[in-house]
């Protein structure tokens, strides 16, 4: 359906979960996957498993809060024609069940730093190439949490996604005459929440089911297209149906 033959696409937190999931399905469509993680054996762990189904994969273990790093490792695998910036942290499972004002700088550091500067760097360091190249997708996923704010101890999770939706809304005005389109997905309720909130979730989820990591990587099929070319500046919400504006 969606052809990336001839593509690089790097998916950061490619590893596991849903990042794995971007992963495989970008791979399937006919790109070359730099399948980063910050752990070496979970990213190739992903490579050998694209690979043994026919798919082009390579395992690029990187923190993405280290900038150098970042710049290093798009200069040896690039240049990067898709970038999903998935890697992030300070989910659900994170929370600390504290209001703001009883945080420390502490509590806000991680998700700063992985949520916003992640996706920051990892954008500052394909853009050029990009640019060059008159053709690139950017893709960051994000959260309901960085839209509408969801309750007692996201704040600094919130304000790490929120940065980051405005940072690719930016990057699309910037650089949509360049040949570059600049997208977030907002995630929902996944199916990776602990097991015993799963059917309070679905009660309160309109279509009755949580999201999974082939739902998010069909969105970022699409927006790595050349179908979604017009496609720039927008934030895609996946959540089935729970936050409709």
């Amino acid at each position: 359906m969606f052809d990336l033959t001839g593509r690089t696409a790097l998916v950061t937190g490619g590893g596991q979960n849903i990042g794995a999931g971007i992963a495989q399905m970008l791979a399937t469509a006919g790109a070359r996957v730099l399948v980063n993680d910050l752990r070496t054996e979970r990213a190739e762990n992903i490579v050998a498993d694209i690979v043994e189904n026919g798919g082009q994969a390579t395992a690029v273990p990187f923190d993405v809060t280290d900038r150098d790093a970042v710049l290093a490792a798009v200069a040896d695998f690039g240049p990067v024609d898709v970038l999903v910036a998935n890697a992030g942290n300070g989910g659900a499972e994170d929370m600390l069940p504290k209001r703001f004002a009883e945080t420390v700088p502490e509590d806000w550091r991680g998700p700063m730093e992985v949520n916003l500067l992640g996706v920051l760097y990892c954008c500052h360091a394909v853009l050029p190439g990009m640019v060059e190249r008159g053709h690139g997708r950017i893709i960051a996923i994000s959260s309901a949490a960085g839209t509408h704010g969801v309750g007692i101890g996201f704040a600094p999770y919130s304000v790490g996604k929120g940065g980051a939706l405005s940072l690719v809304r930016s990057l699309a005005l910037e650089h949509g005459r360049d040949g570059i389109t600049a997208n977030s997905v907002a995630l929902g309720v996944m199916d990776s929440v602990r097991e015993e909130t799963v059917a309070a979730f679905r009660k309160v989820i309109p279509v009755g089911r949580l999201g999974t990591p082939d739902d998010v990587a069909a969105a970022c099929l699409w927006l790595a297209s050349d179908e979604a070319s017009w496609v720039t500046g927008q934030t895609i919400g996946l959540n089935g149906g729970a936050f409709t504006s």
